[in-house]
């Protein structure tokens, strides 16, 4: 037993350096205090990319940070104070809501020196954490020396040796609310009164309760104002011990800005009026249908909307046909919208940062719409004849609810005008009003093809069936090829090149099959078994190759702008730094982003722009999942790509510039914050 002790002892100080996922260190402001004075030190967390650390009260899992003197015969001349924490984000995993750091952040606490200390001091703490990604957690520790250490006199001025640093830490915590709060009890709600003046601005509000056990930190909180009170009603938890006292802090904004207040039992107005935080359902539902609308004419669903055409041109004089294809085709669209939705919503109920157009971030989904786009292309330049859906020589129903089926499928990845500030609410509404979301988005995307089958006026302006067509046909294949040589380029984006090589195997045997058919069908026969094997041994390659080739390649996308990988740190790091900065979130299968890019961004004129204005540009590249990209644009208010905000010099609150930008935007606010 002794030599285990002894051993462990001696493992102890190893143990204390080790590597951590969350770098502390400890500063003080001060190496110089007056007996019974008070130094304030300041613990400085640096978490590594996709690592967080935790608030005092860390929410439904987690631990803050615990701060021990290391040497126990310095107790009685040196006392800790509370830690004293900068407003922390709200984080939810698989439906726990925690209160976390992801960048750098100080917490500060007073120490206290007894007024019989004199003379120099090297002290040294024992830290503990948690530091935790969204898949695992691991407790840490440190031992923090703090440097030079303290030294305690008589007439002391530590304004000799201020740490200026401490100002903006400072500045960061929340500011105290000098007049109390109220709270109150009602059922299941905690109910608090905090005084504030009604001119005070405030923009998606959340309290952060510090007593633990009290609320479920996932319920949607609610905020009213009656005159110079906000009233914030909580959902308490089941078996909330009793609250005599309450602290909190109280974020005004989405950032820093928060207040600290204190609350007691007290009166609590029984009304007031909501707090808008954010656009109204109605809004919100109509800039989803709007969104779906403006789909049909973005460059990334062209494809479909040829599909369509064809799909109407043949539908017939019966106006009982035209309607049933209307409503069988806007069925397939919002079904397919519903269903992405859905598999979203669980998808992130269950942990995984995901966001809207998830499904072209998987490389094998990739694969089925690229051969799907051969088989189209196929059928369109006349090798085989089948009834892809929305092509049969007569409409159908069947037939215009798979083409809206494949139309959803494909014009969903793109987010637009409207869409964006829809689809982003969509992630954290309750269940039911995302999904009604989803909804109204479908129909949007099925409006004109809907308006053409119930409206005869509209009808009757389009071309009536011809020779034109087969023209009609063949051209459409040459938009439908570029869709497929499109995949292929983001095939090798998503899946390197192996999977590229493996996949054109596949592609190329698929294609040959088809031919073959068509000669078969030419020559009046019926398709043999061996036809029918070949399309099972593909079905197989595509199952048992492709993903054990999937190697994907590492970003290395050049950018005149010279842009940095973007990171959580990286942002803070530019923000800091005092100089403008230009944030942008992009994807390779995200075609409004690259007419953006070509446009605007990577342009002679905003580089030179840039470079005068000395701008900090970075680049988030959303091609394939990247957890951190996703729980940032959930945090922007977007569901998807593109996303660009710039942030201007002196750490101002950053911008959401338009989706569609203007070949002037970027350099004219370069040139204004030069002029500033």
């Amino acid at each position: 037993m002794l030599l285990n002790a002894l051993v462990l002892l001696a493992a102890l100080p190893a143990a204390a350096q080790a590597p951590t996922h969350i770098k502390a260190e400890l500063i003080a402001d001060s190496r110089s205090v007056a007996p019974g004075g008070t130094v304030t030190l300041a613990i400085r967390m640096t978490p590594q990319a996709g690592w967080h650390g935790y608030w005092l009260n860390p929410g439904d899992a987690g631990l803050g940070i615990e701060l021990a003197l290391e040497d126990a015969r310095m107790k009685p001349l040196f006392s800790l104070g509370m830690l004293q924490y900068p407003v922390p984000q709200t984080l939810v995993v698989r439906g726990l809501m925690n209160h976390v750091y992801e960048a750098e952040y100080v917490v500060l606490v007073p120490l206290r020196v007894d007024a019989r200390a004199s003379g120099a001091f090297p002290l040294a703490f024992n830290a503990r954490w948690l530091a935790c990604t969204d898949k695992i957690c691991v407790p840490e520790s440190a031992r923090l020396v703090l440097s030079p250490g303290i030294t305690i006199k008589p007439a002391t001025n530590p304004a000799e040796d201020r740490d200026m640093r401490f100002d903006g830490w400072r500045a960061a915590l929340p500011a105290p609310l000098g007049t109390p709060a109220t709270f109150a009890i009602d059922g299941n709600r905690l109910r608090i009164a905090v005084p504030l003046p009604a001119s005070v601005a405030i923009d998606q509000p959340h309290l952060f309760v510090a007593d633990e056990y009290q609320v479920k930190y996932a319920a949607p909180q609610r905020f009213l104002r009656d005159g110079n009170l906000l009233v914030v009603e909580l959902e308490r938890a089941k078996d909330a011990p009793p609250l005599a006292a309450l602290g909190a802090v109280l974020r005004l904004a989405k950032g820093p800005d928060g207040l600290a207040i204190t609350a007691a039992p007290g009166p609590v107005p029984a009304g007031g009026t909501p707090l808008s935080q954010g656009p109204s359902l109605g809004w919100l539902l109509l800039s989803a249908l709007l969104g779906g609308l403006l789909l049909n004419v973005m460059p990334c669903v062209f494809p479909i909307l040829s599909l369509k055409a064809l799909s109407l041109a043949r539908a017939g004089e019966s106006e009982t046909q035209a309607r049933a294809e209307g409503l069988a085709y806007t069925a397939g669209v919002m079904l397919a919208c519903l269903a992405l939705g859905a598999l979203l919503l669980a998808l992130r109920a269950g942990g995984e940062q995901v966001g809207w157009a998830f499904q072209l971030q998987e490389p094998l989904v990739v694969a089925a719409l690229l051969l799907l786009a051969v088989t189209i292309t196929a059928n369109l330049a006349g090798l085989f004849e089948f009834s892809v859906p929305g092509f049969a020589s007569e409409g159908s129903p069947q037939g215009a609810f798979a083409t809206g089926l494949l139309a959803a499928f494909v014009a969903t990845p793109c987010t637009g005008p409207f869409m964006a500030a829809a689809m982003g609410a969509a992630l954290l509404l309750p269940v039911a009003q995302a999904m009604a979301l989803f909804a109204a988005l479908g129909l949007g995307l099925a409006l004109p093809f809907l308006a053409l089958a119930f409206v005869p006026a509209l009808r009757r302006r389009l071309p009536r069936p011809g020779a034109w067509m087969a023209r009609f046909k063949l051209a459409m294949a040459v938009p439908m090829g570029l869709t497929a040589l499109a995949l292929i380029w983001l095939a090798w984006r998503v899946g390197g090149q192996w999977f590229v090589a493996a996949l054109l195997f596949v592609a190329f045997g698929v294609l040959i099959q088809l031919t073959r058919i068509g000669l078969t069908q030419r020559l009046g026969r019926e398709l043999g078994k061996w036809q029918w094997a070949a399309f099972i041994a593909l079905g197989l390659l595509f199952c048992l190759l492709l993903p054990a080739t999937i190697n994907p390649p590492r970003q290395s996308e050049s950018s005149i702008l010279s842009a940095q990988p973007f990171s959580e740190s990286a942002l803070a790091s530019g923000r800091a730094s005092g100089k403008p900065v230009f944030l942008y979130f992009t994807a390779d299968w995200c075609l409004t982003c690259k007419v953006n890019e070509a446009a605007a961004i990577e342009r002679e004129e905003t580089r030179a722009a840039f470079e005068k204005a000395d701008v900090v540009v970075l680049r988030g590249d959303w091609t394939r999942r990247d957890p951190a990209i996703t729980r940032f644009l959930t945090a922007q208010g977007a569901a998807g790509v593109p996303l660009y905000i710039w942030y201007p010099a002196g750490g101002g609150a950053g911008q959401q510039l338009p989706q569609v930008l203007t070949p002037a935007l970027l350099a004219e606010l370069a040139t204004k914050t030069r002029t500033d």
